[in-house]
């Protein structure tokens, strides 16, 4: 398989090297780069985020810092991997606010105006790994992976990056340790194979 260059994002807020989805951002970056991938890592809970306010920020403003260092990450890449917990059916309001940052219309869009207009990141692929307390299951089915599908949409196939892998990792605050390197181990894998 050809090397890839692969954007990774660590979407918890929290930086403590204990928490699950640092694991498991640390397995995918080894299993990339020992089938020798290269890999741009990210950290949230290390960056600063600015909330965005107005429409008119949105719109007319431009990244800065660590956003705009993500954007340079993601134009880069070949295949964008973000690994977050799910928190209150969502995604951590520190990840909102750096997606709302990084996946502006001026930098998804050939014409910001024209939502129809080509798409600044097509041929791009994805992974989401998302982590939870309840059975992935039952968030996928009862829930509909709602706050999933509202990322793999809006954010990632709007700006024409597809296809989207999907990990639903759940049962989390009940996880062995041998649950763990399951996990651990599958995304090594899905590194191995910029997947």
């Amino acid at each position: 398989m050809a090397s890839k260059r692969i954007f990774l994002l660590d979407g918890h807020p929290d930086p403590s090297p204990e928490r699950l989805c640092a694991g498991l951002t640390d397995a995918y970056a080894a299993g990339a780069l020992r089938s020798g991938h290269e890999v741009r890592r990210f950290d949230l809970g290390t960056m600063t985020v600015p909330l965005m306010r107005t429409k008119g920020q949105f719109e007319t403003g431009m990244a800065r810092g660590d956003a705009a260092h993500v954007q340079d990450a993601i134009v880069w890449a070949d295949h964008v991997v973000i690994i977050h917990p799910l928190w209150m059916g969502n995604v951590p309001a520190m990840l909102k606010a750096l997606m709302e940052q990084v996946f502006r219309n001026d930098f998804v869009l050939t014409d910001p105006a024209d939502k129809t207009s080509p798409k600044k990141l097509k041929g791009k692929t994805a992974h989401l790994a998302v982590t939870m307390g309840m059975p992935s299951l039952l968030y996928r089915w009862y829930y509909s992976a709602c706050a999933v599908r509202a990322v793999e949409n809006n954010l990632l196939a709007f700006s024409g990056i597809r296809p989207i892998k999907r990990t639903l990792i759940g049962g989390v605050e009940t996880m062995s340790d041998e649950d763990c390197q399951h996990w651990f181990a599958k995304m090594q894998q899905a590194g191995a194979r910029a997947r």
